[in-house]
């Protein structure tokens, strides 16, 4: 094992059941170690063990207690490397002289790489007597410290460990965005979370510092971490007086300030700049990836120079000949040697229009799912449809005073207009009134049945005297009698999850007339599923062993399985549905979930004859299934055991992938109320469907409920889309048009264009694991990670300044826009599942060779240049637009359950012009004033404000600068109508 596994990975080689990271607990991983090393377990010298243990960011105690086992050094004779601009350099520097330890100190480069066995620069570094070297900031101030004879306390420990697993990353993160970004306002709310933290702790504490009345090795590195920061005047975290109180008198300490002043040598945070652009990516994101704990290990990644060279040698390779995807040819059947992938999603009710939620539980990620898997070469087929039998339809029937086929032919017709807006691009969209739906159903009814899968029994159900009829599970309603929800289907609670036989609902209310039903009893078929519960458990543990499966959709199985199962009834006293083909049952028809998944199978029939193929084939075909959590235990439970009971050698699904609820604002969608967008209403909004796309992924509700809103699409779309994704490919491609007429320059790579390309090659390496893994949110995130490390690039190398330059700086300039036209090439193909519209244009502006999307995705993600020197590219234009406040205020208050309100005041309302006269407020006056918008515009306008400053000190183009100064004069226009004011009294007010 070499130094470099060990420093990124060195406490992850004790086991996880040797490992206790809370320092209360007894934590000796130098004891572990050294156990080890006696059994001969690893070859590895303790000095070099000891250098990755005070490196890395784990347990401090032990770092501390392997310390102490090490033999003193006397002063002298040591050597302290260190560099300008470097943050960390503040704490090891004032704790050398706080410690009063003698020791040389020796100002270096960021490049120089002081410690012989690393690839890569690291500072500071402490060289000790004995040839070894601490880098660890931490770890260098703790020893310092300890070998003064100030040994360290558990609570030192505790506030180190806090410092480097919990505060730094929050701070490198910061400073990227104020140094280099200048986005003060992101990077205060990015500090929000640690410093309340902080605040909160000092408040409780009757000492002036962390642990003590005196100064300990804590309070320095803490207060070193915060002091570029919280010394900078723009930086604006926020009252905190404990934290403010505390900060001052560590800083009052000479050797604090003695430290800050030749580290950042008077210029705050500009003195870091070049520190930070040379810093990993990788150190300052992921915070907003969610992760589990496993995979939070493994966050952690450094950029080595040899990761650097081969991904600008790659890079550099271009274009191979490559075959380009080739078009589907219809029909999609699984192929020998090829990945066989086939999709569905939830089959969506006929009955209704589908909202947002439904969209994004099921078609909208299955969608982005399958192109990806299209993409990257797979040979997949992906099926959906509605489902069409069932009381729910029986009931729009006879609301709307049509048929029951007539509302299926309606309503299917509305939904696929809707996906297809959506840009849903199913191999085949098909619905469950069918003949192969009948022929498919009751031939698994009849296998079930022969091979004494059924059981008959005789049930009490609840009958609605006043609708003449026997109610179906979701057509009545009441108290849960497990978690007492008084929301409570007839066939699941939704709180608890819990299975629910109808007649035991306590108050129960049939949804369609709101009377009390009475009990009455009926003979039905059921699916013994205890008989087939051993056979499940088995294809259950292979599958979810093997397969991805989401967390609450392999919850929610296993909590039916823990109860047990019981016979399922699959039979229903209904009209409208697939007849039940037996003789004794024939009044009555399959139970819809019996019978809507077997949709899956008759939709394929009806694309293809050849559907056994898919359908029968679980040693060539891997199948997943997208849905709601709601959806889980009939596709986990039901109808596997439908399917396995059948013994036909059906394929099973092998990957369940289930969403939480979208819930809109700070309530539910309900399209009786007028409340949330509807599909059929998204397209009348004005906004592209690429942009619902974008947004609805963005918060799609992997790991718990989430709420689409507003204000917050509007902010994604004018920061992530306008301001980040789109500013960045437009300023590629103009500085290609108008600097170098259209044609892709020269590029002659130095160290800051590889690194660039190392950061994006790693983002799409990150973002094709996780697209594998269905991370769909997250592996968007990765696109937008690559757009920002474009941005900064472009921000710190300034083509625009350089092109009027020498020689060298147009070279310089030429370099930076060809590597960034290549990026803006690589994001049309990565945003081609999320955005289909965006990434073909972007690709047709760019005049993108066809073959450049199969290449970059590859096994596990290729960046290579794509557009050459000499290639043309086409008219480049902006492509996306801002949403304005008064649009979104409009919109919201649209489909906010206003509608039939305002109506009724309207009419109640004088419609004279003396009336409106009359009740017009004065100018100036407050009016319409809304606290949180103007909260929120007052964040907008600092962050603005800021970018206007930072555009003038960089003396940028006039007509850069003019266009950031008209946002920022329309943002103090919407504030003052946000507080109440009048903008036009405003404007006389003197400066």
């Amino acid at each position: 094992m070499g130094i470099v596994v060990f420093r990124q990975h060195a406490f992850k080689l004790i086991p996880k059941n040797e490992r206790q990271l809370k320092t209360t607990i007894s934590c000796d991983a130098a004891t572990w170690f050294d156990a080890r090393l006696h059994q001969r377990k690893y070859s590895v010298h303790r000095p070099v063990l000891f250098t990755v243990l005070v490196s890395s960011r784990v347990c401090l105690a032990c770092q501390s207690r392997f310390i102490q086992k090490r033999p003193k050094v006397t002063e002298g004779q040591m050597k302290l490397y260190i560099a300008d601009g470097n943050p960390h350099c503040i704490k090891v520097l004032a704790a050398l002289e706080l410690a009063g330890v003698k020791c040389d100190t020796e100002v270096v480069s960021h490049e120089e790489k002081v410690v012989p066995h690393f690839t890569h620069p690291v500072l500071p570094v402490l060289l000790l007597p004995d040839g070894q070297h601490l880098f660890s900031p931490n770890s260098i101030c703790q020893y310092l410290f300890d070998i003064s004879g100030q040994n360290a306390t558990d609570a030192t420990n505790q506030w180190l460990e806090w410092e480097a697993t919990n505060l730094q990353p929050a701070v490198l993160q910061s400073l990227h965005m104020v140094a280099l970004q200048g986005k003060h306002v992101e990077a205060a709310a990015v500090m929000k979370e640690p410093l309340n933290w902080l605040e909160l702790s000092l408040s409780k504490k009757n000492t002036p510092f962390l642990t003590a009345e005196a100064v300990s090795v804590a309070d320095i590195v803490l207060w070193a971490a915060l002091y570029p920061l919280l010394s900078d005047s723009g930086f604006d975290a926020g009252e905190l007086r404990s934290v403010r109180g505390w900060f001052e008198r560590v800083g009052g300490l000479e050797a604090c300030q003695t430290s800050a002043r030749r580290v950042l040598q008077g210029k705050g945070v500009e003195a870091l700049k070049t520190f930070l652009q040379k810093l990993p990516a990788t150190q300052t994101q992921r915070r907003d990836s969610p992760t589990n704990a496993n995979e939070a290990e493994d966050g952690e990644h450094v950029m080595t120079v040899e990761e650097i060279e081969e991904a600008a040698q790659v890079w550099s390779e271009g274009l191979k000949a490559s075959p380009a995807v080739s078009e589907r040819k219809h029909p999609v059947l699984p192929q020998e040697g090829k990945r066989n992938v086939l999709l569905t999603s939830a089959l969506p009710y006929v009955n209704n229009v589908p909202h947002l939620g439904n969209i994004i539980g099921c078609v909208l990620s299955a969608d982005v799912f399958a192109r990806y898997g299209r993409l990257r070469g797979w040979n997949l087929l992906y099926i959906c449809g509605t489902d069409e039998y069932g009381t729910a339809t029986e009931n729009k029937a006879r609301e709307e005073g049509l048929t029951p086929q007539e509302i299926c032919d309606k309503y299917h017709a509305v939904h696929a207009d809707i996906y297809q807006w959506f840009q849903i691009d199913f191999d085949f969209f098909g619905r469950t009134t069918t003949e192969r739906q009948t022929e498919i159903a009751q031939d698994i009814f009849w296998r079930l049945h022969e091979r004494g899968f059924l059981l008959e029994d005789t049930v009490e159900q609840l009958r609605c005297e006043s609708c003449q009829r026997f109610l179906a599970d979701r057509f009545v309603e009441g108290e849960c009698p497990h978690c007492r929800y008084p929301e409570a289907r007839g066939d699941q609670c939704d709180k608890c999850g819990r299975l629910i036989n109808a007649v035991e609902l306590r108050n129960p209310q049939c949804k369609v007339c709101k009377e009390t039903p009475v009990i009455r009893s009926s003979k039905h078929l059921f699916l013994n599923l205890p008989k087939l519960e051993s056979e499940l458990e088995q294809w259950l543990a292979k599958s979810t062993g093997s397969g991805d499966w989401t967390a609450n959709a392999r919850h929610i199985t296993r909590s039916w399985l823990r109860d047990g199962l019981k016979p399922r009834c699959i039979t229903r006293d209904l009209l409208w549905g697939t007849p039940v083909p037996h003789e004794d049952y024939k009044q009555k028809v399959f139970y819809v979930w019996f019978d809507a998944p077997i949709g899956y199978l008759s939709i394929t029939a009806n694309y293809t004859d050849q559907w056994e193929k898919w359908w029968k084939n679980p040693q060539q075909v891997e199948l997943y299934n997208f849905m709601a959590k709601d959806n889980v235990p009939f596709h986990s439970v039901v109808f596997p055991c439908s399917l396995l009971g059948a013994q036909d050698n059906y394929t099973l699904v092998n990957h369940l992938i289930a969403t939480e609820y979208l819930n809109y604002e700070d309530t539910k969608f309900s399209k009786s109320r007028g409340v949330g967008v509807f599909g059929d209403m998204a397209k009348d909004t004005g906004i592209p469907s690429d942009v619902w796309r974008f947004y609805l992924l963005y918060l799609r509700p992997e790991g718990q409920d989430s709420a689409f809103s507003w204000s917050d699409m509007a902010l994604k779309n004018n920061s992530e889309l306008l301001n980040n994704l789109g500013n960045f490919i437009n300023r590629a491609g103009m500085f290609v048009s108008k600097f170098f007429d259209g044609r892709v320059p020269e590029m002659l790579l130095n160290e800051d264009d590889k690194r660039l390309i190392a950061q994006v090659r790693w983002e799409l390496k990150q973002y094709i694991q996780l697209l594998d893994k269905v991370r769909i949110r997250d592996a968007l995130k990765c696109i937008l990670n690559i757009s920002r490390h474009g941005n900064q690039y472009i921000q710190v190398n300034e083509p625009w300044k350089k092109i009027k330059g020498g020689d060298g700086d147009r070279r310089r300039a030429g370099t930076v826009t060809g590597v960034s036209v290549n990026v803006a090439c690589l994001l049309s193909v990565v945003l081609e599942p999320y955005m289909p519209s965006v990434s073909h244009t972007i690709r047709q502006q760019l005049q993108a060779p066809p073959t450049c999307v199969s290449t970059m995705l590859q096994n596990t993600g290729t960046f290579i240049c794509t557009l050459p020197a000499g290639h043309c590219i086409g008219t480049v234009s902006p492509l996306f637009q801002k949403l304005e406040n008064e649009q979104i205020e409009a919109l919201r208050k649209r489909f906010g359950g206003q509608q039939a309100e305002e109506e009724s005041i309207k009419a109640k309302t004088p419609s004279s012009s003396s009336a409106a006269v009359e009740t017009k407020p004065s100018s100036g006056a407050a009016q319409d004033a809304d606290p949180d918008r103007a909260k929120q515009l007052t964040a907008l306008v600092a962050e603005q404000g800021n970018k206007v400053r930072v555009l003038k000190a960089q003396k940028a183009e006039k007509s850069v600068l003019d266009k950031e100064v008209e946002t920022l004069l329309d943002l103090k226009k919407q504030l003052s109508l946000a507080e109440g004011k009048n903008p036009a009294a405003q404007k006389g007010k003197k400066k």
